[in-house]
This record gives C-alpha cells, sequence and structure tokens, in this order.
C-alpha cells in the first residue's frame, strides 16, 4: 500500500449493547453495499456482543470479527435517562476512532447504505470528515455547524483523528455530540492540512428532520448525484414505539418491503439483498 493513500480497509462497530433481536436486514445492507460499491480488501466489524441470527450467517463469512470492550468514560457517566437509552452509541464514537488510528481506513456506522463509489480524492487525504446538517447547541440553544461521525477516511496514525481521541474524554458530558460531531468538527476547522471536510451531500445528504427521513422511506428522491452514501439515523425512527420522525419502523423493513416499496431507500437497496436476481 502507498503509505500516502488511506488503506481500503471497511470499519463497521455493533453490539455494544446486549443483543436481545437477530441481525437486522437493514445492517447486513450496510455491510453489502460496503463489499459491493466500495470494494474493499477487508471488512471489519468491532464487536462487543455478539450478533446472531440469519443475515449474520450470511455476511459473517465476508467480515473479520474483532472483539472490543467498553469504553469507561462511558459506562462511568451518570447519564440522562433519554440520552442514556443510546449510550451504545458513545462506546461506539471511541471504538471506530481507536480502530482508525490503529489501521486506518473507512469507517462507516451500520446503518449506512453505500450507494456510489467514494471519490478518489478522498482515499488520498490523510483524513476525511463530512459535513452534516447544522445542529442545536444545548448549551447555548442557537445552531451551529457541525460534521458527522458516522463515515470517516483516515490513514493509520492521521494526526487529526488522534488529536480527536485525545481531546475526546474531556470533552463527553453525555449529550449526544459533544464528544463527537461537534468537536471533531471544531478540531476539523482547525486543522485544514490534516483532514478534508466533504460537502453534506457526499455522505448526510439526509437531514436529521421528519422530512428528511421521509424522503428516505416514504418519497422517492431521483437525483442522486454527488451522494456517495445515505446515513439513516436509525436511533430516530427504529424503535416500533416511536413515531415522531417516521411512520416507517424496523419491523417494517424485510425483503418484500425492500423488493416492493418504490421509496428511496428500497430502491437503492434492491441490488444488495442476498440471492437478488
Amino acid at each position: 500500500m502507498d503509505r500516502s493513500e488511506t488503506p481500503r480497509i471497511a470499519h463497521f462497530v455493533f453490539g455494544m449493547r446486549p443483543q436481545e433481536e437477530p441481525f437486522h436486514l437493514v445492517h447486513y445492507l450496510a455491510i453489502a453495499s460496503c463489499l459491493a460499491v466500495v470494494e474493499p480488501r477487508e471488512v471489519i466489524v468491532h464487536c462487543h456482543e455478539l450478533p446472531y441470527g440469519a443475515y449474520w450467517d450470511l455476511i459473517r463469512p465476508q467480515v473479520t470479527l474483532h472483539r472490543v470492550g467498553r469504553v469507561g468514560t462511558v459506562d462511568d457517566h451518570d447519564y440522562d435517562p433519554t440520552i442514556g437509552r443510546y449510550d451504545y452509541a458513545h462506546h461506539a464514537d471511541f471504538v471506530r476512532l481507536d480502530a482508525l488510528a490503529e489501521w486506518g481506513g473507512l469507517y462507516a456506522d451500520i446503518d449506512t447504505l453505500f450507494v456510489a463509489p467514494i471519490p478518489e480524492h478522498c482515499w488520498q487525504a490523510p483524513a476525511v470528515i463530512g459535513r452534516e446538517a447544522d445542529i442545536v447547541d444545548p448549551r447555548t440553544g442557537r445552531l451551529r455547524p457541525s460534521s458527522s461521525n458516522a463515515l470517516l477516511l483516515a490513514r493509520p496514525h492521521a494526526r487529526f483523528v488522534e488529536k480527536w481521541r485525545a481531546q475526546m474524554a474531556d470533552a463527553f458530558d453525555g449529550s449526544w455530540s459533544a464528544h463527537s460531531c461537534e468537536l471533531g468538527h471544531d478540531l476539523a476547522v482547525a486543522m485544514p492540512d490534516d483532514v478534508v471536510i466533504e460537502p453534506q451531500r457526499r455522505f448526510h445528504a439526509i437531514e436529521p428532520t421528519p422530512e428528511g427521513i421521509a424522503s428516505l422511506f416514504e418519497g422517492n428522491l431521483e437525483d442522486l448525484d454527488g451522494i456517495s452514501s445515505f446515513h439513516l439515523m436509525a436511533h430516530l425512527w427504529w424503535a416500533d414505539d416511536r413515531r415522531d420522525f417516521s411512520r416507517v419502523h424496523a419491523t417494517m423493513i424485510d425483503e418484500a418491503w425492500i423488493r416492493d416499496t418504490d421509496v428511496t431507500y428500497a430502491r437503492a437497496a434492491r441490488r444488495f439483498l442476498p440471492n437478488f436476481a
């Protein structure tokens, strides 16, 4: 490998909480689309609790499993109950940076769907992060710019990644994004020679709003030019009892739904279904 390039390794993090249901089709499609579109030489799934189920059995021969521990900084925090139910995501925030610092490569959340190759300039950069929609700063109540850690690229020991990881524990306050997307964005702005900030459309064209989620699961986007992947933001709609962002929930999404429903996500995901002809 040319040391000036990011290695063609893909990383996912899963199982940072007890596994009480089988590995979902959405998660299978994240890895399957990465294998087909990105064509990495290796996919590593960093996992604490082991996945199980038919879709995991299908994808398991194509991935390397790396067992990881939970993160003390996250476990030791006294959470607000509303945020605490999502602490698995905070563990993953730390694990992904550890993986990129050690191995380099591409990291993607396991609710990603790849739809087009990642541009070559991203592989040539020392690190890459993507802009996302502005977020509300809970400290001020005002909108502030943000970049998402749901998809990252980096060379091994990238200065941007190592500095971010070194500051993450101090920035961690139990909120959703102070240590992750906010800190990552601020460091990226301050370190322009060490990281490329990709435009929002590349990895985060869908915004975390009811209208944005509807464009994935109820609408039909025709123009996907400039989009390499969709981040599904599954925590906003996954549970059966959550309807504030979408009428769609995880139990609705199966192979028949993907094949037969004429919406953006289903149309983009069909080609990655197992044994789909």
